[in-house]
């Protein structure tokens, strides 16, 4: 059995996430439908994690498995020349026979993008912030999420994950010529939460404590206790690392 991983990268904009779901778009039921009809069998396409409707992905990881032994080059120019547009394939290579995208996955990144000024170009992958952005204050308030922590606050509610312990390895803004970016490193993510942690930070900026809020809030473990999410259209997942 050969086991083949991909490097996928995909505009969200048009697509319910990554999962396959009943009645909507997405993601990974695309990618699947185009390498069945190019290899003429059923896989079982296995990706990294999900990503939320809209959001999108410099660097999702999947893997499936297949009796036949593709000539890499010829598959991934065929994969891709019937991907639509919005998603494409940057990089296919064999793998480990016990690899799974999913499982094994030690670390996963996203970043957000945000703009100051209005621009057609950026608008369906910048979030365009109003108000003033304080990177050195931010990367100060984002230190209170680095290490193992609970993040029910931070996740979406009537989820099916009962485990909300995540491990943040990094967390830090910049800025970068017409950009703000903010990037987030973890063992894993837990739904809606890269996008609640910085709707939170942003909140802080205007609270008399900033910290206090922050701590305030991880500690409740209460979604309510959060602020409200920042838009998915800036949201990249960025890179899976094994």
């Amino acid at each position: 059995m050969n086991n083949y991983k991909l490097t996928i990268q995909y505009d969200g904009t048009d697509y319910a996430g990554w999962q396959i779901q009943q009645n909507a778009k997405t993601v990974q039921e695309t990618l699947s439908g185009c390498i069945k009809q190019i290899i003429q069998q059923e896989i079982n396409l296995i990706g990294s994690g999900r990503t939320d409707s809209g959001v999108h992905a410099l660097g999702q990881t999947a893997n499936f498995k297949t009796e036949k032994e593709l000539d890499l080059y010829k598959f991934k120019y065929a994969l891709n020349s019937v991907l639509p547009v919005d998603i494409s394939v940057i990089e296919i290579i064999n793998a480990e026979d016990n690899f799974h995208a999913r499982f094994d996955a030690k670390k996963r990144s996203y970043i957000y993008v945000f703009t100051e000024d209005k621009n057609p170009f950026y608008f369906k992958y910048a979030y365009m912030y109003y108000d003033k952005i304080d990177v050195l204050k931010l990367n100060k308030l984002s230190v209170l999420f680095l290490g193992e922590k609970d993040f029910s606050s931070f996740s979406k509610v009537n989820t099916d994950v009962k485990n909300k312990i995540c491990t943040v390895y990094e967390a830090h803004w910049r800025k970068s010529k017409e950009f703000y970016i903010f990037y987030i490193e973890a063992d894993r993510f837990l739904y809606g939460m890269v996008r609640a942690i910085i709707g939170t930070l942003l909140r802080s900026l205007n609270e008399e404590d900033s910290e206090g809020y922050i701590n305030n809030v991880i500690r409740e473990l209460n979604r309510e206790a959060a602020a409200d999410s920042v838009p998915a259209k800036g949201l990249f997942l960025y890179k899976v690392k094994y």
